[in-house]
Parts: C-alpha cells; sequence; structure tokens
C-alpha cells in the first residue's frame, strides 16, 4: 500500500494537480442537447473578461461532442469565460433522445425481436408448456453516470513536433493514439505523463477528454494547456451505463421443482459503441450482439434443466459506455431479485432455494453458505429489520452478499452488509476487503439513488444535489469474508457491486410485501 500515506495526507498528485511551466487552463463546453452542434457562438463578451485569453472551438473527436473551450489563467477564469459566451445550438437530425420514449421503445424491442441466444440448455419452450404453474417478471435499470470524484481532465502541451499529455487514463496506449491523431504526429511523439486517478468505474476508457485538450493545446502556442469540465459538464456528457429491461418466466412443476428458465433482456452494446469511438480502425457494427451487454444472464450457476438467455441489441442515440462491473451491474439485480420471488412463490427460504438450485456448482455454495453463516440468517432480527441475500459470479471470483435493512418514513437505510468472496488465491486480503467496502458504498449509490433521466436530448441530473451518492452518514458496516482457495487469482475491483442492489431489493420486499422491479430503490 505504498500510496497510502500520500492519499491520506493529501500529498498524492492527481491530473488536476499538474503544474508545467507556463501553464494555462481551459474550461470546455458542449451542446445541452446530446447530438446538437453550434451553429453560432459569440465570445466577444467572454474574450473581453479578465483572465480570459481565448476560445477555441472544435468538431467532434474521440467521441466527444462538438463544442468549444475557453482558455484563461485559472480554471475559475476559464469558466467565468464559458459562462459568457453566447452559443446556439442545432438539434441534430435524429430525433432528441428521451428516456421516457427510450424506455418504451426497449419493451417494444422484447415484443418485436426474437434477440440473439446466447445460452441454452434443453428445452426452455416445452418444459415452460409443461410447467404446472408460470412465475414471470419484468425488470428494468436505468442510464447511470459514473459521477467520478475527479471530473474528466487532461493536460496538453503541444510544441516543435511533440505532444505531451498528463491525463488520468485507464487506456494508455489509445490515450497516446487519439492525441497523435489530432495533433498530426506519429505515436512515437506523444509522451504520456500518467498521474493517479480520481475514480475511473471505466470513465477513463474514454479519451474524448485527451482530444479535447490536445486540439486546445494547439491553439496556444507550445503553452500546457489543462482542460477541464466543470460537473455539471461531466455529469451532462458522459458515456452512460445502458438502460436495460428484462423479461424472465420460470416454470414450475406441481412438486415444486424450478423445471425451466427463460430470459429475455434487451438494451444497447457496450463494446461495438467503445470500439466506433476510440479504435475506429477494429470497430464492429453497433447494433451486434454484445456479450459484455448479456454477461451475468447467460452464465448463471443454477441446476435447472431447461434454460433458454438471449438478448435484443438496441441503439437508442445516448452516448454508453463501460461502467463498475458492466452488464453484471443491471444483471444480477435481474437475476437474482427473480431468484427471490422464485422462492417466495414456492413457499421457500431464499437461501434454501438458493442452495437446492447450486447443488452442481460447489464454489458458489461455498461462498453462499459463508456469506449466510457470518450473517447468522436464521437468527431473528428486531421488528422493522429484515436481510436479503444474493449471490452472483463475475471477473473469476465469486461474491455473495447478506444486506440488513429498515425502512422509516419511506426512507431505505442499509446498515450492515455481510460479504463472502472466492477470488481465488490471495495475496493480500485487506486490499480484498477494502475494494469489497468501496463497491458496497458505489453499489448502494446506484441501487438507492442512481438514475439519468434525459428529456428532449438534455440530461436533467446536473450535480451531486440531484444525483446522489451515499455520504458516510448513510455507509453501512461492510464485513468481508474470503474463502481460503487456491483457485487461479480473480478479480476483486468490480465483482462486488452486482450483488449490492438484489440484496437490498430481496430485504425490501420482506419489509413492504412489495416486489421493486425497477432501479433506483429509493423514489
Amino acid at each position: 500500500l505504498s500510496d497510502s500515506a500520500a492519499k491520506v495526507d493529501g500529498s498524492a498528485q492527481y491530473s488536476a494537480d499538474m503544474r508545467p511551466a507556463g501553464l494555462l487552463f481551459a474550461a470546455v463546453c458542449q451542446s445541452p442537447i446530446l447530438g446538437a452542434t453550434a451553429i453560432s457562438i459569440d465570445a466577444n463578451e467572454a474574450l473581453a473578461l479578465p483572465g480570459v485569453h481565448r476560445l477555441v472551438a472544435f468538431d467532434a473527436m474521440g467521441g466527444a461532442s462538438a463544442g468549444f473551450a475557453v482558455v484563461g489563467i485559472s480554471t475559475w477564469h476559464a469558466l467565468r469565460g464559458v459562462a459568457a459566451v453566447k452559443a446556439q445550438w442545432q438539434p441534430g437530425a435524429a430525433a432528441a433522445p428521451d428516456t421516457r420514449r427510450i424506455a418504451s421503445a426497449l419493451d417494444a424491442a422484447l415484443d418485436q425481436d426474437e434477440g440473439h441466444v446466447f445460452y441454452e440448455r434443453g428445452d426452455a419452450a416445452k418444459a415452460q408448456a409443461k410447467a404446472a404453474r408460470l412465475i414471470s417478471a419484468s425488470y428494468s435499470a436505468p442510464y447511470l453516470a459514473h459521477a467520478t470524484m475527479e471530473p474528466t481532465n487532461c493536460t496538453a502541451r503541444v510544441h516543435d513536433g511533440r505532444v505531451d499529455i498528463w491525463a488520468p487514463t485507464q487506456v494508455p496506449q489509445i490515450a497516446r493514439a487519439i492525441a497523435a491523431k489530432v495533433a498530426g504526429v506519429d505515436i512515437d511523439r506523444v509522451q504520456l505523463h500518467l498521474p493517479f486517478l480520481g475514480g475511473g468505474f471505466g470513465r477513463r476508457l474514454e479519451v474524448d477528454f485527451v482530444a479535447q485538450a490536445v486540439r486546445v493545446a494547439m491553439a496556444c502556442e507550445g503553452r500546457p494547456v489543462q482542460l477541464m469540465a466543470s460537473r455539471e459538464e461531466d455529469m451532462a456528457h458522459d458515456f452512460y451505463r445502458p438502460m436495460q429491461v428484462a423479461r424472465l418466466h420460470a416454470g414450475v412443476d406441481a412438486d415444486g421443482t424450478v423445471s425451466s428458465l427463460h430470459i429475455k433482456s434487451a438494451g444497447d452494446a457496450i463494446n461495438p459503441r467503445w470500439m466506433e469511438r476510440s479504435m475506429p480502425a477494429l470497430s464492429l457494427p453497433v447494433d451486434m450482439a454484445d456479450k459484455a451487454t448479456a454477461e451475468g444472464l447467460y452464465d448463471l450457476p443454477y441446476a435447472i434443466a431447461n434454460q433458454q438467455m438471449a438478448h435484443v441489441p438496441t441503439r437508442m442515440q445516448v452516448p454508453v459506455g463501460f461502467w463498475r462491473s458492466v452488464g453484471h451491474s443491471h444483471n444480477a439485480f435481474f437475476s437474482e431479485a427473480f431468484i427471490d420471488e422464485l422462492a417466495s412463490e414456492t413457499g421457500k427460504d431464499p437461501l434454501a432455494l438458493r442452495r437446492s438450485l447450486l447443488r452442481d456448482a460447489p464454489r458458489h455454495l461455498a461462498v453462499l453458505n459463508l456469506a449466510a453463516d457470518k450473517a447468522q440468517w436464521d437468527s431473528l432480527l428486531p421488528a422493522g429489520r429484515a436481510r436479503g441475500i444474493a449471490l452472483h459470479a463475475c471477473f473469476g471470483s465469486i461474491v455473495a452478499q447478506v444486506a440488513e435493512v429498515t425502512l422509516h418514513d419511506g426512507q431505505l437505510r442499509v446498515h450492515r452488509v455481510v460479504c463472502a468472496i472466492d477470488c481465488g488465491s490471495v495475496v493480500n486480503p485487506a486490499i480484498v476487503a477494502q475494494q469489497m467496502e468501496g463497491a458496497v458504498v458505489f453499489a448502494l449509490s446506484a441501487a438507492l439513488y442512481g438514475r439519468i433521466d434525459i428529456h428532449q436530448g438534455v440530461v436533467q441530473q446536473r450535480n451531486f444535489n440531484d444525483y446522489r451518492v451515499v455520504g458516510m452518514a448513510q455507509a453501512p458496516f461492510v464485513e468481508t469474508w474470503i474463502v481460503d482457495s487456491d483457485n487461479p487469482p480473480g478479480g476483486v475491483g468490480e465483482p462486488g457491486v452486482p450483488p449490492l442492489a438484489p440484496a437490498v431489493a430481496n430485504a425490501l420486499f420482506l419489509l413492504t410485501g412489495r416486489r421493486q422491479r425497477a432501479l433506483p430503490l429509493q423514489g
């Protein structure tokens, strides 16, 4: 943990801390309407302000929308300059995206398209037709922003045929490639300086902010420029986790055996959209069936004899990208909340049903049992408090979580989360525990509050007042228990995210008697 001390005492250097000699500062402004372009930019008032140097307009590049940046002697001066610019924007040819319309379109896609079958075992349709009972449910998850603690930013200098970039990036080579492309130089002429990331979560797999910074630096006569997005700009021009919907059907035989499971989901593909803007030479059809979107539904560990999982890829004109745990983040909510529904509808304990369905998955069962044991699943809780459980595997690791929840005056509160993880061989257990704690808080913010709404092309959430995150006062106590394993090492940065939402939703059902099948859970 060699970087811990620097992060605690404030000496750690993040991208926004970079101060190369002669540094100028820039604030970026893109169209407030997704897909629009500027038809006029009046910078006269902005350029008359003290401390403002110039305005630089730019076209769409590197995934970024068209827009402009104002350059000044500080970020504050640059932001003042942006506020003084009078810009007019022309909406694109396609209809401006709207989340209400998108939700309806996704439901229609489930009705009209059979989808790409990712997994099939037995004959789900035949078993479903013969079942004594059919249990069905529809689930949905909204667009989500990354809301990284440090907004997107990059420092760039273009001088003497060389480019220097100070960029908080998760893809160093792609960042260098886009810098070279924008500046018109060979990639060997690009030097990347890599500071700490002020939060990544997939947002810094994008290189839009690198392209913008280099374009602005090209207009600044060899001086370095630090381009910063305001929180509002960052929120309105993210590459969001896609909105997703799913329909699940289970056939139950007369003896209570779950004999079939049919799942069909719909939503935008992630991989081809990301490749289209970041690696265009290798890009794939943007409407192709994408495993990253369906993952976590086509590889369930449950021993149900007849299964089919299909996904309908869509394209909804909203920029989408990777978000911590990717498709698993919503698909675990769909599948694990539905497993709880099956337990309730068949009169079984949620833990007992999972145990019976994991007879062919001993590693999963061991993780589930460890979480249940450490959470004291069978012990009584005070009145008004309930436990929910969920299990999910991704990135080579298996995680089970038990959440203890209360509901008071309409406010949902998660008090305790017990995590059990099998991530193979572990070198440093403290890091595993830290990642589980961070994942729980990150996932809880999304489960309780997270949603991005778009009306007539305009993102409605702008800052943490309307895109809430869990604060210290709302953070639960998190326990992490690690399965002793000699399996190959798995991931720990992402697997703690997916089980949290269904665990909380399953506890909420015990408190209210109502299933909440749409995220977020609060409001």
